[in-house]
C-alpha cells in the first residue's frame, strides 16, 4: 500500500512539457532527454498543432523553436500567453541574432536556449520557469 501511495505522489509531481519544433530529430531529442529525467512530454511539429494541444493549466512548460513554417515561435508564444498569461514559454533557436533585432516582437517568451544545447540548459529552464 505504501508503494502505491509513493507512486501516486510521484505521478502527481511529474511535470508536463510541450515541445514544439518542425524538425523531427530536434523534437525527438528534446523529448528523449526530458522523458529520461521523468517528465511527461507531448510534442507538436507546428504552431497550429501546438495550439490544438494547448489548454491552460495542462503544461508546466512549453519549449518552442523560433524558425518554423506558417507560425514562428514568438507568434506561438504570444498566442499561448493570450490563453494563459502565466504559462512558461522558452524558445529554442539556432538564430539568436534574429531575436535581438528591434523589429522582431518577442512578447510571450520567458527565456531562450541557443542551439546546440546541452540537457542542463533544459533542466535549468524548467527549474527557473515551470509552474508546479
Amino acid at each position: 500500500m505504501r508503494w502505491v501511495r509513493l507512486m501516486n505522489e510521484h505521478i502527481e509531481r511529474q511535470r508536463h512539457i510541450l515541445v514544439v519544433d518542425d524538425e523531427p530529430l530536434v523534437r525527438q531529442t528534446v523529448q528523449m532527454l526530458l522523458e529520461d529525467d521523468g517528465y511527461i512530454v507531448d510534442e507538436a511539429e507546428s504552431g497550429a498543432e501546438a495550439l490544438a494541444k494547448f489548454e491552460p493549466g495542462k503544461f508546466d512548460m512549453v519549449f518552442t523553436d523560433y524558425c518554423m513554417p506558417e507560425m514562428r515561435g514568438d507568434q506561438l508564444a504570444a498566442a499561448i500567453k493570450r490563453r494563459s498569461p502565466k504559462q512558461a514559454v522558452v524558445m529554442i533557436t539556432a538564430f539568436p541574432a534574429k531575436l535581438t533585432c528591434s523589429d522582431v516582437p518577442l512578447g510571450g517568451v520567458d527565456s531562450f536556449i541557443i542551439k546546440p544545447f546541452e540537457a542542463d540548459a533544459l533542466r535549468t529552464a524548467i527549474a527557473r520557469f515551470a509552474h508546479s
